[in-house]
């Protein structure tokens, strides 16, 4: 029997969390004819109970429960939970509407996204690779611009809010499941009352079918999630970093190979410019991980570095 080490452990949960959410699409499709706006008040709702039960197994409920004194916390929270609504409203109505194609660009477009974000609130300068990168990701949205006469909205709006909400969460010290609990928990009252407001956001309505899996929809939410904590806790960032393409990749594939939707020779000329640009980053991610690992070897007792 062969045993796995903890480091293969965390690339095989991260493997999972990403095809979870790669593959999400063929889940919330089948809320239809559920009104995506009903969808993403079900999914905040029943997030909620999940995760609190999550953390009351892991014994962590009453010390997630201390951080709702801290009120600069919180407000950081409400911030994300504000930009997470966005980001699952906009993909769920992309994936219900045909628009799954536009939807796996903008988590393509999400790490030039970040980069972007960096220079602007963090004043993180830019080294030539990422200037790159950055400068093919303008050329893409520029060619799209040009093709549609507008912006791409969905992929700009997708990559954008969720590079927003990581942005948010780096300055929250909770992790990814209590922060789930706290946004969820900021967002629960607000479904709550628009699904009464609105006769319960078709449950019931559809059948059972339906129903199930507008019920599941906190389980779907937070299983991927709590498999993507595991994983960054036993793994390199920079290693967690190459696998997260696995995610657009496989809404790439849904959305051409099982939901059949067109691609132009624009859309695709659009992603080759990502790709390219991409490629640049990745690379240079990976040599920054590299230096940062030698100096870490070098600092080390025993190493052969000089600092010390």
């Amino acid at each position: 029997m062969t045993v796995i080490n903890d480091q293969q452990r965390g690339t095989l949960l991260a493997i999972a969390a990403y095809l979870i959410w790669g593959f999400a699409a063929l889940y919330w499709i089948e809320t239809r004819p559920v009104d995506a706006r009903d969808v993403l008040a079900h999914r905040a709702l029943w997030s909620l109970p999940v995760t609190v039960l999550f953390l009351a197994i892991a014994r962590r409920l009453r010390s997630t429960l201390a951080v709702i004194g801290q009120g600069k916390v919180m407000a950081l929270i409400a911030l994300a939970a504000a930009c997470i609504s966005v980001n699952w409203g906009i993909f769920l109505w992309a994936v219900t509407h045909g628009r799954a194609t536009e939807a796996s660009l903008g988590y393509f477009l999400l790490p030039l996204v970040n980069v972007l974000i960096g220079l602007v609130f963090f004043r993180e300068s830019l080294d030539r690779p990422q200037k790159i990168g950055v400068g093919f990701a303008i050329a893409a949205i520029s060619l799209q611009v040009i093709n549609q006469g507008g912006l791409p909205a969905v992929s700009l709006s997708l990559a954008l809010s969720f590079g927003l909400y990581g942005a948010i969460r780096k300055a929250i010290p909770v992790d990814s499941i209590e922060g789930l609990f706290f946004e969820t928990l900021f967002l629960a009252p607000l479904a709550l009352a628009w699904l009464y407001f609105r006769d319960w956001g078709g449950l019931g309505a559809y059948g059972l079918r339906v129903d199930l899996f507008l019920l599941g929809s906190g389980l779907f939410t937070a299983v991927p999630l709590i498999a993507y904590v595991a994983a960054s806790r036993r793994m390199p960032l920079s290693a967690l970093g190459l696998i997260f393409y696995i995610g657009p990749t496989a809404q790439l594939f849904v959305a051409l190979v099982l939901f059949r939707e067109p691609m132009d020779p624009i859309q695709l000329a659009a992603f080759a410019l990502v790709w390219v640009g991409l490629v640049f980053v990745t690379a240079d991610s990976l040599r920054r991980a590299r230096r940062l690992a030698r100096i870490a070897a070098g600092a080390s007792p025993g190493g052969t570095g000089e600092a010390r």
